[in-house]
């Protein structure tokens, strides 16, 4: 691990005044990184992250300063940046596949096998006349971009950690379980079962978070089906499980990074939930992990990204897998957004395990049973960092 010379010493943001306080003093502007690296002298990082958080203004508030090298906290150890430098080999990385939903009525085994296909490998794909208007598909994006720009006093009121707040905007949720941050900030809304109050959500977006999510619920059910006869099983298996009723959006902002090859926008790990539901803009950096490496999740105009999560791999004994997947630092002067929908379990008591119908003497189960409450306290108790909870729960 790197030992850092220079501590973040930021003043806590007074949610009643506007963001005017300079990070300068603190990361000159004409130092570079190299710099603020040094075995001289010990660095305390808990001070350093927990002064950062309660500046209450994120990644942002740091590139508004006009910072020119990154913060020490966000600084990645050389493993980690080492495998940023993996991916596929030249010529061999596959496209992440594409389903054209608009074919599910004259061509529905077409279609079911084209998921189950890229359900079982690539845990991966991205669809394709989903019939979500375009228009809402720019405003979502648009309405979460503008949360993200708009000025720092209107962000700081609903920056919070609190678990079970509807309404939530911070900057890292692993942020002090983590061996370094990532340069994202989010905002994270609970959309079901029991939905946040609209009026805590922010105005600039609360038109659009709550269109979208009436088209994730739409679309998902129809994802559902067609995930649920790729095992073999009736069309509303799944569904009957209510594994889209427990819904939560997350609108992640990734600004300009001043030094991308030090740090990363997400971490690498495995979504812990049933199906996620993305929406990506055009600048890029999304990078799954494969057999033949990792490859980039090219932005197709007016796509889907739909991936596997955890717990589906479990209840389906694995005939579906979950993925890696990783955000790089943002290069590109335009901030990149992203709006992901996890799809969960709303029965957070219930035991789940694998299906009894993809079990057998020939293929046992795979894994323990547990409750949703039971999965998800594992997944939080670690750092976002290659956290999958598949091996915790698989039968010894």
């Amino acid at each position: 691990m790197l030992s850092f010379h220079c501590s973040l010493n930021l003043n806590i943001l007074e949610t009643n005044r506007p963001f005017t306080h300079s990070y300068s003093r603190f990361f000159p502007m004409s130092s570079p990184v190299a710099t603020a690296v040094s075995a001289a002298a010990p660095y305390d990082r808990a001070k350093a992250v927990k002064e950062f958080d309660e500046t209450k203004v994120g990644v942002k508030g740091l590139i508004d300063s006009g910072i020119k090298a990154i913060p020490p906290i966000f600084v990645h150890p050389p493993e980690t940046l080492a495998e940023l430098k993996r991916g596929a080999e030249p010529g061999s990385a596959p496209e992440i596949p594409t389903v054209d939903l608009g074919a599910v009525q004259e061509s529905r085994a077409a279609v079911v096998e084209q998921i189950r296909q890229a359900a079982s490998t690539v845990g991966f794909f991205q669809v394709v006349n989903h019939g979500v208007p375009e228009e809402l598909l720019r405003r979502t994006l648009a309405a979460v971009k503008a949360f993200h720009e708009q000025p720092a006093e209107k962000r700081v009121p609903v920056y919070r950690r609190e678990v079970g707040k509807g309404v939530s905007y911070i900057s890292n949720v692993d942020l002090f379980q983590s061996k370094a941050a990532s340069w994202r900030d989010t905002i994270q809304i609970r959309v079901g079962p029991t939905a946040a109050d609209s009026s805590e959500i922010p105005e600039v977006c609360r038109e659009e978070v709550l269109e979208w999510d009436k088209e994730v619920v739409r679309v998902s059910g129809v994802l559902y089906e067609l995930l649920s006869e790729g095992l073999g099983l009736g069309a509303e298996r799944l569904k009957e499980m209510g594994l889209w009723e427990g819904r939560v959006m997350v609108g992640h902002y990734y600004p300009f990074c001043p030094q991308p090859d030090l740090t990363v926008g997400l971490n690498s790990h495995a979504d812990p939930g049933a199906l996620t539901v993305l929406l990506q803009d055009h600048i890029g950096g999304l990078q799954v992990e494969t057999e033949q490496g990792w490859i980039h999740v090219k932005p197709q105009p007016q796509a889907l990204v739909i991936n596997i999560g955890d717990f589906l791999q479990i209840i389906s004994n694995e005939a579906y897998k979950s993925a890696h997947h990783r955000v790089l630092a943002n290069h590109s002067d335009e901030a990149r957004v992203s709006v992901a929908v996890f799809l969960n379990p709303s029965d957070r008591e219930r035991l789940f395990g694998p299906l009894p119908e993809l079990t057998s003497e020939e293929k046992p189960a795979l894994y323990r049973n547990f409750t949703f409450s039971e999965f998800m306290t594992r997944f939080f108790k670690k750092e976002l960092d290659g956290k999958s909870l598949t091996n915790f729960f698989r039968k010894s």
